[in-house]
């Protein structure tokens, strides 16, 4: 068979960054989710989408090019983070994308996602690929490390040779509604950052209701935020559809109001194919075919491409593979 992969469109070349805007707190203040509203929809998203065959290959083959391939464990070593970017250089083997008739697209992940001391290794493991390193920073998972620490963090990412950076939020600022407190020290990260792009991570299990949540990726939205991110997949409570939904809304009323494309990464739990394909549908339908582009959206994941892999394989050989005829590191 021959594959198109949806949304194989020209990708970033027009897209305007986000410049930042000043802090709106009447826009914040009347922003409000209902809950339940955004569990029906949420709810119905999985039943009503759904793709076979030839487009299901087309789809997932599409959702490798979204993920940032990602290591943020205790016991990470260099030899980890080499294998990794070993599999980000080849994701898919050889055989099943001839298959495919895929042999001639270009599949790679979004990016490959490290704690600072891997930058540079994974930059060196990565050179001449075209994909970007993306470093955690901020105090890492909590964020709670002195104001100087975090950025300084940032800055020695970005020196060391990090194009993205996964900033997280104080909580607590959101919990108690200094907004004007988050949103600056947003604009301080994203100042830090230079070129490279700034991905917030709100932590939303955290954040007791929808609207904060909302609330939240409005104030990083008009802080000069590249993406909003859910979780750090550290949390009890990750990334779900629920909580996607509301800030994807939030993304649609904000390019509505100033032009502006954010991007959109939900991270923690995403682990199989059937649910990468729901939230792709998701985006889809909310935001359209556009959006379905690594500039705009992106997974943070660890192990779903393993189980893209036995799918697509699948596809080929009407037979599942033992996980460990993919391995990631």
């Amino acid at each position: 068979m021959s594959l198109r992969v949806i949304g194989d469109a020209p990708a970033e070349s027009g897209h305007k960054r986000n410049p930042g805007f000043p802090l709106d707190l009447d826009w914040v203040e009347r922003t409000v989710m209902n809950r339940s509203a955004l569990e029906r929809r949420a709810g119905s998203i999985g039943a009503r989408r759904s793709v076979k065959k030839e487009w299901q290959a087309a789809w997932l083959l599409k959702a490798i090019t979204l993920i940032d391939l990602t290591t943020l464990n205790s016991d990470d070593t260099p030899g980890r983070v080499e294998r990794l970017c070993a599999k980000a250089l080849r994701p898919v083997r050889r055989d099943i994308l001839q298959a495919l008739g895929a042999e001639k697209l270009d599949i790679k992940p979004g990016a490959v996602c490290v704690y600072h001391a891997f930058v540079e290794t994974a930059v060196n493991a990565l050179k001449g690929s075209g994909i970007p390193v993306a470093a955690v920073s901020t105090g890492f998972p909590h964020g709670l490390a002195p104001l100087s620490t975090r950025i300084g963090e940032i800055e020695a990412s970005v020196k060391a040779g990090a194009k993205e950076i996964d900033i997280v939020i104080e909580r607590g600022m959101v919990l108690r509604g200094d907004w004007q407190g988050l949103y600056d020290q947003i604009k301080a990260f994203r100042t830090a950052c230079g070129d490279a792009h700034l991905k917030t991570i709100l932590g939303t299990g955290e954040l007791a209701t929808l609207t904060n949540v909302a609330k939240a990726s409005l104030v990083c939205m008009l802080a000069g935020a590249d993406f909003i991110k859910t979780s750090t997949g550290k949390e009890a409570v990750n990334a779900n559809l629920k909580t996607s939904l509301a800030m994807i809304r939030m993304i649609r009323w904000f390019y509505d109001e100033t032009g502006i494309e954010i991007g959109y990464k939900p991270a923690g739990g995403i682990s199989s194919a059937k649910n990468a394909l729901t939230y792709m549908a998701l985006m889809k339908d909310e935001l359209g075919t556009h959006w379905l582009q690594p500039h705009l959206f992106r997974f943070g994941a660890s192990s779903l491409l393993t189980d893209i892999e036995r799918q697509l394989e699948h596809g080929v050989t009407g037979r599942y593979a033992a996980d460990y005829r993919q391995p990631m590191v």
